[in-house]
């Protein structure tokens, strides 16, 4: 059974400071983040999708968390294939864009633009990934990306642009995983090396894939969403506002339990993230996985 990283998809949402999960002492980013690194040890950092991370963030939260520490980092919209607002981009790459001020698309910039937002995303990383901080980065394509030899392409050129650094992959597109397109789906990112990321989410909406686990790496890889009955909701609180109960997390336990015994490292990430739900839900899974007798990775209390 190899080791298992449990954490969550944020750490600096308005609702957790909000819900009273840090102490008062906690007030700062960095006092906020050594005190999340206590707890657990893994984080998955969500805002790089919405706006490109500096390099000096990324230096900071090097420093800020114990050496044995990891980040999982979601792509840039941009490089998913997500709209992306014009104010996302770095600034001196929006010259010449004009004010419409809707969502762009790589299709809508120059080659050489959508080159350089590679470059300086991947660049700004270097630290995390030079210091053995860097899990995978977070590639999780949109419901309008379906499976096929294009799209196929592209996740492999994604892959090859960010080596050194590894990716991981989330669909939202339920044709890559359903009927006989999952043996396809899975066999591809086996062939290639690729952690499938299983998601558990609500079902019935364009973009629900269903809650399958598997190990196509050594990394395996599980984001868990919650079933919120507000899924379409622009509220954030509101679309992740889900809190698991006992008797769904002694499934999922006993699921992810399974998924470590054919990979190396399972990384576990709940991404409820309203009020401290994913902290919550997070904890207790690292108990009740440790109670099957899982190789459960407990935060380090190094200096850091």
């Amino acid at each position: 059974m190899g080791k298992i990283l449990i954490g969550t998809a944020s750490w600096t949402d308005r609702s957790l400071l909000a819900s009273g999960w840090y102490p008062p002492g906690a007030s700062t980013p960095e006092a906020r983040l050594g005190f999340y690194a206590g707890r657990f040890p893994l984080v998955e950092v969500d805002a790089t999708y919405y706006n490109p991370p500096a390099r000096r963030t990324a230096e900071l939260w090097r420093d800020r968390t114990p050496k044995d520490f990891t980040f999982n980092v979601k792509a840039f919209s941009l490089l998913t294939r997500h709209p992306t607002r014009p104010s996302a981009l770095y600034k001196d790459l929006r010259a010449g864009l004009g004010e419409s001020g809707r969502s762009l698309y790589p299709r809508d910039l120059p080659t050489e633009v959508v080159e350089e937002v590679w470059r300086r995303f991947l660049s700004a990383l270097e630290p995390l990934h030079e210091a053995g901080k860097l899990g995978a980065l977070l590639f999780q394509f949109p419901q309008w990306f379906p499976p096929g030899e294009a799209s196929r392409r592209y996740i492999l050129g994604c892959r090859d642009r960010c080596l050194p650094m590894r990716i991981c992959v989330e669909f939202r597109n339920a044709a890559w995983m359903d009927g006989a397109a999952r043996e396809e789906t899975l066999g591809f990112l086996a062939a290639n090396d690729l952690p499938y990321v299983g998601v558990d989410m609500p079902q019935g909406h364009p973009s629900s894939v269903p809650p399958v686990l598997a190990a196509t790496s050594d990394l395996a890889v599980v984001r868990l969403h919650g079933h919120s009955q507000k899924w379409t909701s622009r509220i954030i609180e509101e679309r992740f506002g889900y809190l698991y109960s006992e008797e769904e997390l002694q499934d999922w336990a006993g699921r992810i339990a399974g998924l470590s015994a054919r990979a190396v490292t399972t990384h576990v990430l709940t991404n409820n993230c309203c009020a401290d739900n994913s902290q919550r839900n997070a904890a207790r899974l690292m108990d009740l996985l440790e109670e099957r007798g899982a190789d459960v990775m407990r935060p380090s209390r190094d200096d850091v």
